[in-house]
């Protein structure tokens, strides 16, 4: 599951390459999803997964937080949440999510975190939000109603709804994190070394949460089957790690530096529509054409709550669903 870190907001020449990468991103997390069911169907626990995603991308980024080693006396309360809600919260809730619903509904839900942000602003920060931005908030709960198919009864499996929602849940508070590490203009903490000690953290609180020393290894020998067809086990798990974790986020947070947040964070919508689509073509998941109307109508109110702007004259409400685009706004005025 995908998240962008708050970055400077100046904007540098070549948007066109800024969209290039952004574009990336949403390929590279959106095939997260399918390359890792194919490995929990063939006997890996959902938690397994996780640490290896997650420790394999720590280890790739030990160059990156050796280079940043101060970083964790500076801000060991923002990598101690980032690593628990943003890598292990997210991830675990999503990966095992997977196991018991499809890979395009999981994400669908988890992509409620934009709306979920506001709630958090309006009702426990108690700081006003736009209508516009309301109105994402309506869409997007009609459209997972339609997905998750209300009217029968959520014909779903319970427990899999709840992991979706506890990912999105984490994922908002990885957006309220951000807020809070980003406040100190030229001092904030760079962004791929909060990656990298996301992923240091995460990987510790994993190895605890699922025991890798009682993971089936020999599943990683073997072959996984993908829509029926035998792909190399290692290599689904080569394609999680470099691709849909250390990839996916370094493209992020490039592209959010070449493009405004707001730009980059829509298109990061796009996350949502590439994992059905894979997950449609490689793992045979099809969607009615209720959960497909569903799905866009929830796209289209996460992209009206995160581009939704201030209401004029209004204390600064962060109605964009995203605490980076408001940091960026007050760095741009300033």
């Amino acid at each position: 599951m995908p998240v962008h870190t708050s970055v400077s907001s100046h904007h540098n020449p070549g948007k066109g390459a800024g969209l290039g990468l952004a574009l990336a991103s949403a390929l590279a997390f959106g095939g997260s999803g399918v390359a890792a069911k194919p490995l929990i169907e063939a006997g890996l626990d959902p938690l397994h997964v996780v640490w290896l995603r997650v420790a394999g991308a720590a280890l790739v980024m030990l160059p990156v937080a050796v280079r940043h080693r101060a970083l964790p006396r500076r801000r060991p309360a923002l990598l101690a949440g980032f690593g628990l809600l943003a890598v292990a919260g997210v991830q675990a809730c999503y990966f095992a999510a997977l196991s018991r619903i499809p890979v395009g509904v999981a994400l669908l839900i988890e992509y409620l975190a934009p709306a979920l942000v506001l709630g958090w602003v309006r009702f426990v920060q108690r700081r006003p939000v736009t209508r516009a931005a309301a109105l994402g908030v309506v869409l997007a709960a009609g459209g997972l109603a339609c997905v998750v198919e209300i009217w029968s009864g959520l014909s779903f499996d319970a427990l899999g709804l709840v992991l979706a929602l506890g990912a999105a849940c984490c994922q908002v508070g990885y957006f309220v994190l951000s807020d809070q590490g980003s406040d100190a203009g030229k001092a904030a903490p760079d962004p791929l070394g909060v990656i990298a000690y996301g992923l240091l953290v995460g990987a510790a609180v994993l190895t605890v949460l699922s025991r890798p020393w009682t993971m089936d290894w020999s599943v990683l020998a073997g072959s996984a089957r993908l829509n029926g067809t035998a792909v190399p086990a290692v290599a689904l798990l080569a394609w999680i790690v470099l691709v849909a974790t250390v990839i996916a986020y370094v493209t992020g947070v490039l592209s959010v530096r070449r493009l405004s947040p707001q730009v980059a964070g829509v298109v990061a919508c796009l996350e949502a529509v590439v994992a059905t689509v894979l997950a449609w073509v490689l793992l045979g998941e099809h969607l009615s054409a209720p959960q497909v109307a569903g799905g866009a109508v929830v796209l289209v109110g996460a992209f009206i709550a995160q581009s939704a702007t201030p209401a004029e004259g209004s204390p600064q409400p962060v109605a964009s669903g995203g605490p980076e685009r408001e940091l960026s706004a007050r760095r741009t005025a300033a």
